[in-house]
């Protein structure tokens, strides 16, 4: 099992979510996710798809079977801290599974945060995981795509979040 991970604010609300793909399906979901780029794309990314595209990648997402787990929790105290809280519980979550990987959307300076706070939660766990993390441009990562788009689209909620429920594959909400 490996996760790929992206996140979105809306309002008061972090949302964090971790496209979660099996190791048998990974190279096969990466060429379709791929094949959604339009010429001239680099990646696809919620800020930057019309409505139209937006429906149209969701619906292939659909198709394609991916799956995002969607940790959310209240971050007007402070995003950072509501982000790492979200994070903990990934990381538990996915020690459950025996999970092997972790990639993380990169946030350039503020990924030394998310490092401590993997290394932290691995605690005493992490040789015996075996569970390796990293962050990465989502440029070069497309299934990274997969948590961008549903997490941004879920966030909008009413149809958009209706549009995205077939790839749920769970909500915690961590307040």
């Amino acid at each position: 099992m490996q996760a790929f991970v992206d996140e979105s604010r809306r309002g008061d609300t972090y949302l964090l979510a971790a496209a979660v793909v099996e190791l048998p399906n990974l190279s096969r979901l990466r060429t379709r996710v791929r094949g959604l780029l339009l010429p001239g794309q680099r990646e696809v990314h919620f800020r930057r798809e019309n409505t139209a595209r937006r429906k149209f990648v969701l619906a292939r997402l659909a198709e394609f079977g991916a799956r995002v787990d969607i940790y959310r929790t209240d971050c007007r105290a402070n995003e950072e801290r509501a982000r790492q809280k979200c994070l903990i519980r990934l990381v538990d979550d996915l020690l459950d599974v025996e999970g092997r990987r972790l990639v993380l959307d990169t946030r350039d300076e503020r990924n030394k945060h998310d490092l401590l706070t993997i290394r932290t939660a691995l605690g005493k766990r992490a040789r015996d995981s075996h569970l390796l993390y990293e962050h990465a441009d989502s440029a070069w990562e497309p299934l990274l795509w997969i948590a961008d788009m549903v997490v941004g689209c879920y966030g909008l909620g009413g149809d958009w979040a209706r549009r995205t429920a077939p790839m749920i594959g769970s909500v915690q909400r961590l307040d």
